[in-house]
């Protein structure tokens, strides 16, 4: 019986010391930054098309102001005072518009280089441990050597004397081997904190311009607390009647721009 369980103690032994064996924590250390890091590609992948979005709709708003400004020369030119009015008026609204625009990007722009920055340091930290776990693994095979080297030794006349020592030195090396394990897990835990950071700050501006699209196409209405630029902005985009007072500031603005859109072409003919 006594045989029987030291055969189950040694069975039990021999599989745990395959479980804990640094190679295999070393390859499964490497294959953890390895899937973490193209997460984080993908990740990045989505910012750069947000940013590149955002970068479209703002030439294509652009584009329009420049269209609405070429429509009101060609109606003062015919003498449509009104209709030249109307489309500065959409101009101004337009232009409203673009600051919402250039703002977000800008802030889009500066979170895409931050990720870039980041994606390239966690490139270089997986270059770097995957050189370190090969020189892990070459130190491995050395200590393991070395074990058998002293393992045979002990079949000589020393084999009490050495019994412990070398048990010892073999606890010593695991723990080494563990100890290099959790740092390279608790490097990697931060780096993926700082990713999880820089992930929400991206998904909370993409969720305010969202909140934006919605409010420029009628989805959402626009906040009270909103400038008073961007109040006349959606006022006049949903056709709600605004109060006398900003129709007749709306109507001196226009106005305003016309004279000086009639000085640079008389200036012009």
């Amino acid at each position: 019986m006594k045989r029987f369980f030291n055969w189950l103690k040694a069975l039990f032994n021999r599989t745990m010391d395959k479980v804990e064996d640094p190679e295999i924590m070393l390859d499964q250390a490497r294959r953890d930054m390895q899937q973490a890091l193209v997460a984080n590609r993908e990740k990045a992948v989505q910012a750069i098309t947000q940013k590149n979005r955002l970068q479209g709709m703002l030439e294509e708003a652009n584009k329009k102001s420049t269209t609405l400004e070429s429509n009101a020369v060609v109606a003062l030119k015919q003498g449509n005072r009104e209709l030249a009015q109307s489309f500065m008026r959409e101009k101004m609204t337009n232009d409203a518009v673009i600051v919402q625009l250039q703002e977000s990007y800008n802030k889009a722009a500066a979170v895409v280089d931050s990720v870039k920055v980041a994606i390239k340091r966690q490139e270089e930290e997986v270059r770097k441990k995957t050189a370190e776990a090969l020189a892990l693994k070459a130190q491995w095979k050395q200590a393991q050597i070395q074990n058998s080297i002293t393992k045979a030794l002990d079949g000589l006349t020393f084999e009490n004397e050495f019994e412990s020592f070398g048990a010892a030195s073999e606890r010593i090396k695991m723990m080494q081997s563990e100890a290099d394990a959790r740092q390279e897990m608790h490097s990697d835990s931060i780096q993926g904190k700082l990713m999880t950071m820089q992930d929400k700050a991206m998904d909370y501006e993409a969720e305010a311009e969202l909140e934006k699209l919605e409010q420029r196409l009628g989805m959402k209405q626009a906040p009270v607390a909103a400038e008073e630029s961007q109040t006349v902005s959606v006022s006049a985009g949903n056709g709600q009647p605004v109060s006398p007072a900003e129709e007749q500031k709306l109507q001196s603005e226009a106005d305003k721009q016309l004279e000086e859109l009639e000085k640079r072409l008389q200036g012009g003919s």
